[in-house]
């Protein structure tokens, strides 16, 4: 076998605790979304304390409004985020298991859909307090990344949303049968630790350069132009680990062990490449359109 990396002794739970016969416990995910929530709020606050940033030196919202916001975004996150998995992913099952819907606690959460969310809740939030919504958008994609970052990392700690099957030095054993179940390995099976690729990508590559055109290129002077770079970055980032990462496996079949979604010839997408496609080509739009308005 090669040379490969047994997946860490990491526990899903930071800590638990049983209180009258009833088991609590905080998990890695619950606190990746947490403090990804702040460091996004304390990052939209510090640019709206920052006037210079902006067109003219006037942000397009108070530091309160930023909070006020808030409450909207993490409705938006957590609704849009759990449909869209339902949608996306898994429409038949839970349209046979309904209730099953608002168990968000058993995992299952889209960032397409979590991204739906956001843009209804800033969308709303703007028409109440009539602000402009095309600064609204460039103030809060520049907060996303960290949460990405820190979403992905929990992912790896659940050993969840692993890569394909590979024998690259960094490949990793995942435990689990889901995971050892890799038809033509007769040994342990190592795979792609997809989840750091995105991490890195969407999250710390992606975060650096949004920090660094907002606070040493002035981006925020020329509307659209942060959000174009979040929404293409992204969407290329997750268009790219797509080829790495293992297909969900509601789409996998005997012929079509790829997942593809869409596929003619052998050749395809996956959900999450079909997803990201509108994202890369609206995010290239803005671009373009902040580009001609300079």
């Amino acid at each position: 076998m090669q040379a490969v990396l047994q997946f860490p002794d990491l526990s899903p739970e930071l800590f638990s605790i049983s209180i009258f016969g009833m088991e609590f416990a905080l998990r890695w995910y619950a606190l990746a979304y947490i403090a990804g929530i702040l460091i996004a709020w304390r990052l939209a606050v510090m640019a709206v304390n920052r006037p210079g940033l902006w067109p003219n030196d006037r942000p397009p919202m108070t530091a309160q409004q930023v909070e006020d916001l808030l409450t909207w975004i993490i409705i938006g996150v957590i609704l849009g985020g759990r449909l869209g998995f339902v949608l996306f992913y898994q429409p038949g099952y839970y349209l046979q298991n309904p209730t099953e819907i608002v168990k968000v606690w058993q995992g299952g959460m889209a960032f397409h859909g979590g991204l739906l969310g956001v843009v209804l809740a800033c969308w709303g939030y703007s028409r109440r307090h009539g602000l402009s919504l095309q600064a609204m958008a460039d103030l809060v994609a520049h907060t996303v990344p960290p949460g990405l970052l820190l979403g992905r990392l929990a992912n790896f700690v659940n050993a969840e949303l692993w890569g394909r099957p590979s024998e690259l030095p960094w490949a990793v054993i995942f435990p689990g049968q889901a995971a050892q179940n890799c038809p033509g390995v007769a040994d342990l099976c190592a795979r792609h630790p997809s989840q750091l690729y995105e991490a890195a990508l969407e999250g710390l590559i992606l975060g650096v350069l949004l920090l660094w055109l907002v606070y040493r290129r002035g981006a925020l002077k020329r509307p659209g132009l942060v959000l174009g770079v979040f929404l293409a970055g992204y969407g290329l980032s997750r268009f790219v680990v797509e080829f790495f990462r293992q297909p969900d496996a509601q789409f996998v079949t005997p012929g079509n062990p790829l997942g593809l979604v869409w596929h003619t010839s052998g050749y395809g997408l996956t959900m999450g490449q079909l997803l990201s496609l509108p994202m890369i080509a609206l995010g290239l739009w803005f671009l373009l359109r902040a580009r001609r308005a300079t």
